[in-house]
Formats: C-alpha cells, sequence, structure tokens
C-alpha cells in the first residue's frame, strides 16, 4: 500500500495492521478447475451446506468425546468408566447427540432419559436419517413433547423423570447432560403448588409485554426446579458434565435452556423488579407470588445445598463459530479467500443490511474507496453487535485484497438480526435481509458477476416457512421489475417468502430440507476479483 492510500483510509483501520502476509499464492496452488467452474450462487450454496454439515448433532459430540478403554476424555478432562455413566438431555437436536454418545461409550451406560420435540422420530425416519436415532435395543428412553415449541405435560413428565433419575446419582456416578436450542420448553419444572399452565401463562405475558430474554430467563429460573442449576443440585454429589449446542449468540451457558447447569442465585428483588416494570404484579397467581415470597423453595429435596461447581464440566461444543469456521475451509477449497466478521450479528435487519451493502462497496471500489464508507461502517458497528475491532480487521482484508489482487473473498458472519412486523406476509429475517442486501447491491453495477449474498438459518426453516433463507445480488430489483413484482411493497408486508417463491420460479430460495441442528443464522458475501483501477 502506497503512502498516498495510506493517508486516504482511516487511521482506526491501519492502527492494527501488523502481518501482511497472506497464503495467497498457497491458496492459489489449492485450487481445483472443476470448482472455478461454479457459479457463484452454486458455491455460496456448498458453502453453507459446509456449515451445517460442521454442526451437526453427531459430528460435534464425536468430536468432543475421546474414548481411552474404560476412560472418557473431554474438554480436556478424564472421567474414569465403572458401568457408572447416566444420561439426560433435552432440546431439538438432543436424538443425534444421544445416539452418538451411546455408541461410543454405551458399554457403560445404565440408564438414560431425553426430552425432544413431538413427531422427531418419524420425522428423522422419513428424511433418512437413521443414524441419529437411537438403537432398538438403546437403555435410553425417549419422551417426545412440547408441540408446537411451547411446554405441555408431554414435557413435564420427561422433566420429571430426568429430575428422578439425577436425584437418585451417588459420587461414584457421572451424568452427562445433553442440550440444544429448545431445551427450555423441553424441561418445564414449576416449584409446586404453579402449575404449568400458570408459568406458562406468566411467561406470555412478560414476552408480549416486550421482556428480553435475559428478563425471561431470569423469571424461568425463579419459578423452575431444574433451571438456573437446578439439574446440577439434584444430581449431585455425582459428576456432571453438559454438552452444549449452542443457539444463542456469544454461548452464554446460563442462557442456553436457562441454564440448568450453571449455578444462579435467584433474587426476589431482581424479579419483582421485572414483573412491576411490566405491570404483571397484580396479574400474577397465588401460587406465583407464594413461591416469590419464599426464596428458598425453589429446591425442597433432603441435599443440603451446595457449591457444585466442582462436580460440573459445561463444554459448548457446537456453535455458530464452529459452522462459520468450517464454512471458511470450504470456501477456500472453492477458490475464495475466507474472512470471519462476527458469530454475533444482531439488531434490526436494515442496520445489518446496510452494514453488507457497505462492506460489498468498500471491497468492490475499483479505485481506492472513500473515507466515508469506514467511517459509517464503524458507526453501525453497536447497532448490529459487532466490534470495531472486527470492522477494522475486516475492512483491512478487503483493502489488501482489492489493492493487491488476491481474487475473491467470502465474508462470513452469523448471529439472530431482528424484524420490525409492519405487515402479515409470510417469511423470515433470514428472506428479508437477503432482499435488503440485494437493494444495498443494486448501486454497485456489477450483476451478475458482481457480489452475491447468502443468509440462512441453520436450523433449516425461516418463518414459518419451508425455506431456511434466500440468495441474491445486485441485480435482485431489475429482476423483479422485469416480473412485475414490487419489492417495495413485499417488504412493506414482511412477505419475503412469497417474494422469492415468484421470483424466477423460486430459484434463489434456499431449501436445505431437515437440518438437525441450529446455531443460529449464516451471512455469506463472495466478493469476486474486481480489476482496480491505478492511478
Amino acid at each position: 500500500m502506497d503512502a498516498e492510500v495510506k493517508k486516504k483510509v482511516p487511521t482506526t483501520v491501519l492502527s492494527s495492521q501488523k502481518d501482511k502476509s497472506m497464503p495467497f499464492l498457497h491458496l492459489v496452488a489449492r485450487r481445483k478447475p472443476t470448482f472455478c467452474k461454479m457459479s457463484m450462487d452454486t458455491r455460496a450454496r456448498e458453502v453453507f451446506a459446509a456449515a451445517v454439515e460442521a454442526v451437526q448433532p453427531d459430528t460435534v459430540v464425536c468430536q468432543s468425546i475421546e474414548r481411552k478403554e474404560d476412560s472418557v476424555v473431554i474438554d480436556g478432562r478424564t472421567f474414569t468408566l465403572k458401568h457408572n455413566l447416566h444420561l439426560v438431555g433435552f432440546g431439538k437436536a438432543v436424538l443425534g447427540m444421544a445416539a452418538e454418545v451411546e455408541r461410543i461409550v454405551g458399554d457403560h451406560l445404565v440408564k438414560g432419559v431425553i426430552s425432544v420435540p413431538h413427531g422427531i422420530q418419524q420425522t428423522l425416519q422419513q428424511h433418512g436419517k437413521d443414524h441419529l436415532l437411537l438403537k432398538e435395543n438403546s437403555r435410553i428412553k425417549v419422551i417426545e413433547g412440547a408441540k408446537h415449541n411451547l411446554p405441555d405435560p408431554d414435557a413435564q413428565k420427561a422433566a420429571e423423570e430426568i429430575k428422578h433419575l439425577a436425584s437418585e446419582l451417588t459420587e461414584k456416578d457421572l451424568l452427562i447432560v445433553l442440550i440444544s436450542g429448545g431445551g427450555s420448553a423441553l424441561l418445564p419444572a414449576p416449584i409446586p403448588p404453579i402449575t404449568l399452565q400458570e408459568k406458562l401463562d406468566v411467561t406470555c405475558r412478560l414476552a408480549g409485554a416486550g421482556a428480553t430474554i435475559q428478563e425471561l430467563n431470569t423469571i424461568r429460573r425463579a419459578l423452575s426446579l431444574l433451571k438456573g442449576g437446578g439439574l446440577a443440585h439434584h444430581a449431585h454429589p455425582a459428576q456432571v458434565v453438559a454438552l452444549i449446542l449452542s443457539d444463542v449468540i456469544g454461548d452464554p451457558i446460563d442462557m442456553i435452556a436457562s441454564g440448568p447447569t450453571v449455578m444462579s442465585r435467584v433474587w426476589p428483588e431482581e424479579v419483582l423488579s421485572i414483573l412491576e416494570r411490566y405491570k404483571l404484579l397484580n396479574l400474577l397467581p397465588t401460587s406465583v407470588k407464594e413461591v416469590l415470597d419464599k426464596p428458598n423453595s425453589r429446591w425442597k429435596e433432603n441435599k443440603e445445598e451446595s457449591d457444585t461447581s466442582g462436580h460440573v464440566l459445561n463444554a459448548v461444543i457446537g456453535s455458530n463459530g464452529v459452522a462459520l469456521k468450517h464454512a471458511g475451509l470450504r470456501a477456500r477449497e472453492l477458490g475464495f479467500l475466507p474472512v470471519v466478521l462476527s458469530p454475533s450479528v444482531c439488531g434490526d435487519v436494515r442496520s445489518v443490511s446496510r452494514l453488507y451493502g457497505l462492506l460489498a462497496r468498500f471491497g468492490c471500489s475499483r479505485e481506492e474507496p472513500p473515507p466515508d464508507i469506514a467511517t459509517e461502517v464503524l458507526k453501525l458497528g453497536p447497532e448490529v453487535g459487532v466490534e470495531s475491532w472486527d470492522l477494522c480487521r475486516t475492512m483491512q482484508v478487503l483493502e489488501k485484497g482489492r489493492t493487491e489482487g488476491w481474487g475473491a473473498t467470502c465474508l462470513l458472519a452469523g448471529g439472530e438480526p431482528t424484524v420490525e412486523l409492519t405487515g402479515k406476509g409470510r417469511g423470515g429475517r433470514n428472506q428479508e435481509l437477503a432482499m435488503r442486501v440485494g437493494l444495498e447491491l443494486r448501486s454497485l453495477g456489477l450483476s451478475p458477476k458482481g457480489p452475491v449474498f447468502l443468509s440462512g438459518g441453520t436450523d433449516g426453516q425461516d418463518g414459518p416457512t419451508e425455506a431456511a433463507g434466500a440468495i441474491t445480488d445486485g441485480g435482485l430489483y431489475d429482476e423483479a421489475k422485469a416480473q412485475g413484482l414490487d419489492i417495495d411493497n413485499f417488504l412493506i408486508n414482511n412477505d419475503s417468502y412469497t417474494f422469492f417463491s415468484r421470483l424466477s420460479g423460486g430459484q434463489q430460495l434456499l431449501v436445505p430440507g431437515l437440518t438437525c441442528t441450529n446455531v443460529m443464522d449464516v451471512h455469506m458475501l463472495l466478493i469476486p476479483a474486481i480489476p482496480i483501477i491505478i492511478r
């Protein structure tokens, strides 16, 4: 980079630039001609598939458990196996996780109980996913519940059996706890005399009033026997190892499924403050008031309340970061220089789409990009959950790729943006994000060989539709207009699925089918090699 260029790039972008070496020649040498013949759309789908494959429930378990004769190594710690192994689990991906655990250490498994979504076994069979099902002679009992992703009597029955299993363990036992997204609804254990419906009514009212996920989890823990470390408490003094497939930004183990293996105190003042904030104090059932009036009523077992932290190992074995890492490896095989922006993108899709539009403009400029682009990118950072350091690092890579001719770049990110609902259409955050990014890319004038953007949910669904997301480029607006589709009206009505279904016969929809996992969303911006103008 010459002196003239350095003067024009914001110092915040240049200040951390230390290593100028990039393995470009090595990257080029690994390219395979067959891959280079793929369209940008096809390569984007290949990279997304690699991200999903990396966080399959059996895959993450297999990579996290190392069997050594009569012992097992998990997260660097060794545990002795003496026919002392028990297993419980709850979540949408737990069935496949349990099948793999039993395959690895099943000869020492005494008993297991898992709580999984209603109909999941039949669904897996219908999709040919038999490797994620338990064998006929399995020692693990499967209970299906939580229809429509809401706690129900079947899920409560599962929670009671899980609590009973944990409570019978001794210091000689090892309990493996499998946790994935959806686990909170599959482990409902309200503190008596609170009924399941009463607890559900309180949390639904809070959610409807606009409470944050942190506030909802605080209330759930206060009213639950198993959340907030309750499961670990009941399993004490047994050794507890939790294997967690994270669906929460930042992978906070106390938030995933409301942290049943993470000890957390309940402060009555905090609980009452939240309920008062949303004007729900006078609407509480008598049973809830009774429990909240007794701060120590969560656990009435004979076991003394003690510090169980030394007996609990919480290991996040699958996450959005893992998915992005493997997506980057596949992108490299397909001829791109991968760069991961962040696994924590959040905020409104309007702000997120603006960010990707600016980064595309920064990386695709035939001349040195104006400094105000970098300034606006950094200003957007706090709105979309991305640190300034990550934005600066990403712009450095894009700048070097542009000036030094590295070729195509694959910008990867993940997280869970939000959509402001203004209409009653069908779709989800990924499809709407793709629409908005398509509009942002319009001004670049590089289609059809210009940037391609993909946004997809790793759980295989985006809202109430069969699609997980969509793929788009700068030609979206003109293509829609030529087919008589008013893209603005579809956005106003939050009808992104209908839009993409009608656009070119639905070819730009991302429909991966049953994915069996969930680590939030994957965003991908493929930037082709841009011939630059040197002055």
